[in-house]
């Protein structure tokens, strides 16, 4: 290995592809493996009160996008999702398009090293960065869709060569990808269970921490927080005084 081809030749080449590519397979073991870390470090800060490895996570996530701008052979994450899947077939898809999307990456780290690394400050629209990442990382390990991928294709109005999922070749879907009527409302119903059940779930619940709280508060109009404040202070009254 040389530094020419450790910097300009990014991915690798592989026979019958005419261009440079990355296996797709590792790349979403790697998001799944930072997704799951992720997940136990809010489980760590809420349940023992430290930021300490909340500050080590995000420093080691800025860390590995920044190594997969430069070259994705040498990458923390990427090297064990390599070991992880090391014996399924790889998924080759464009470098390039990958390489814009870990750069996408980077730039969202970037503020959570500044924020909660160098200086802890948290805020609900501070977190809402945290969520965007960990929601890019799920989308593309759970579902193989690299959301960066679309937006390098948007920007350079080129027809991207080999995409996650193979979304970039026109087919028509087969029967077993299709929806019959039943199927939609089942579907349907499901989406609207999940979102309104974690809406009563985050509205209707009494927190317990200060991150339930702060989410609780998140979800609440002004209104519906001020009536909250008020029933609480009344409760409180009674408590004292009587009726």
């Amino acid at each position: 290995m040389n530094l020419k081809s450790f910097l300009w030749e990014y991915g690798e080449k592989v026979s019958g592809y005419d261009i440079r590519v990355v296996n797709e397979r590792e790349a979403r073991a790697a998001a799944g493996i930072l997704g799951m870390l992720g997940t136990i470090i809010i489980f760590v800060g809420i349940g023992f009160n430290h930021i300490i490895a909340a500050r080590v996570y995000l420093a080691f996530l800025w860390i590995d996008f920044t190594l997969r701008m430069i070259n994705p052979n040498y990458v923390p994450s990427l090297l064990l999702g390599r070991f992880i899947v090391q014996n399924q077939k790889p998924e080759y898809v464009g470098a390039l398009q990958k390489r814009f999307a870990w750069t996408i990456g980077w730039f969202i780290s970037l503020p959570m090293v500044y924020w909660f690394v160098l200086h802890w400050d948290i805020t609900f629209y501070k977190v809402l960065i945290c969520v965007l990442c960990a929601s890019l990382m799920f989308l593309e390990s759970a579902f193989s869709i690299c959301v960066g991928c679309m937006i390098y294709k948007a920007i350079t109005r080129k027809s991207a060569q080999y995409c996650p999922g193979g979304v970039c070749e026109i087919r028509i879907k087969e029967p077993i990808q299709t929806f019959n009527p039943v199927q939609k409302v089942i579907t349907a119903l499901t989406i609207i269970g999940l979102f309104v059940g974690t809406y009563l779930f985050f509205a209707k619940i009494e927190p317990k921490t200060f991150f339930g709280e702060f989410l609780h508060e998140a979800v609440l109009t002004k209104a519906q927080l001020k009536k909250e404040k008020d029933e609480a202070y009344q409760k409180e009254l009674e408590r004292e005084f009587g009726d």
